[in-house]
């Protein structure tokens, strides 16, 4: 059995990497997403006037970094970062040249720019189409269009569509990858298709050529001569140490960033809940047993202040009773307490409730 699945791990050409290694690599990219964004939505809970922005534009900052990071690693290793992670690099499709160069002489321009576009646009673009999508059902569901209108029936003949094409999608790099693992692509991604670029394993010469770069880079730092040349070193200084920081940062808590995106899946939220799930507190007890406390009635439709039945329904949100009204606010803007529990309570604290039948 050993034998018959050996190819799945090894292949005819020591370069050319497992099917383990390259779905791997392209999970790595897709777990960082939506850690991060977790991460700026709990930013922007915390103070929206600050970090709002950061939520509300999350996409277009994350694909501006993604684009940083990715420039930085093709120019320098001829890979992604997540390629680069798992110690791969792309070469060039029908190059023979390609073959025994080293990852630190880069990718052609063409394929350079067509791996650039394709690692940031298209999942900047499908993450934009998911959204798109997710905001028409919900419009559908509660749409104000009439249900002849002609909009209505274009969206959602694109919601049915949707689907379809997305499963279709899937389909395209499920059927290259088995093609991959049985031999029959140089590549297991169409994009890599796209990009004209199949992977392949670094050699022992590309990590000595590429810690030598790195030493010759920090070690030798000539003055700029013209104003020209200063700005752009400046640039670049600066697009390399963001880069860099970036690659850094993500190196280190790539393994946080998984375990983040583990516990906040989907699958796990059930599991989640059960492990994390705490009993129902009990209702807040009697403070204020006073002579001028209000008790509560026997039933549940009579304010306990004005003993008659509830008008105009209010409920304090820091004890969770029920009043009229008129009777709460006069109390609250009297006392500033709840007159069940005794809760320091403002104005603030009071919420109108609405019934269907309202």
């Amino acid at each position: 059995m050993a034998e018959h699945g050996a190819h799945l791990t090894a292949s005819a050409r020591d370069d050319r990497p497992s099917i383990f290694e390259v779905v791997a690599q392209d999970s790595l990219m897709s777990a960082v997403r939506p850690a991060l964004r977790h991460v700026a939505k709990v930013l922007a809970e915390s103070n929206p006037g600050r970090y709002g922005f950061v939520w509300r534009w999350f996409d277009e900052i994350y694909t501006l970094l993604d684009l940083l990071l990715q420039q930085h690693f093709l120019s320098r290793c001829s890979a992604s970062f997540s390629e680069n992670f798992y110690g791969l690099k792309r070469i060039a499709v029908g190059d023979s040249k390609g073959l025994h160069q080293l990852a630190i002489a880069g990718l052609p321009k063409k394929q350079h720019w067509k791996s650039l576009l394709l690692l940031v646009l298209i999942p900047y673009l499908k993450t934009k189409l998911e959204k798109l999508v997710s905001s028409l059902r919900e419009e559908d569901e509660y749409s104000i269009h009439p249900p002849s209108s002609s909009w209505k029936r274009f969206y959602r003949a694109f919601l049915a569509a949707y689907p379809f094409v997305n499963m279709a999608w899937e389909g395209w790099f499920l059927s290259q990858q088995l093609c991959y693992i049985l031999g029959k692509a140089q590549h297991h991604s169409p994009l890599l298709g796209l990009a004209g670029v199949r992977l392949a394993r670094l050699t022992a010469e590309d990590i000595q050529a590429l810690e030598q770069k790195l030493a010759v880079a920090t070690a030798s730092q000539q003055p700029a001569r013209s104003i020209k040349e200063q700005v752009q070193s400046a640039v670049k200084k600066a697009l390399g140490g963001v880069a860099l920081s970036l690659s850094t940062s993500l190196s280190v808590g790539m393994f946080f960033l998984q375990f983040l995106d583990w516990w906040y899946s989907s699958e796990n939220q059930e599991t989640i809940k059960s492990l994390t799930a705490l009993p129902t507190p009990p209702p807040p007890v009697h403070l204020d047993h006073g002579t001028g406390s209000s008790l509560l009635p026997k039933l549940k439709t009579v304010c306990p202040l004005c003993h008659k039945i509830r008008a105009n329904d209010t409920v304090l949100s820091t004890s969770g009773f029920v009043f009229c009204y008129r009777c709460v606010y006069t109390f609250v803007k009297n006392h500033q307490r709840c007159p069940i529990t005794g809760y320091a309570t403002e104005l603030q604290h009071l919420v109108k409730l609405y019934s269907p039948e309202s």
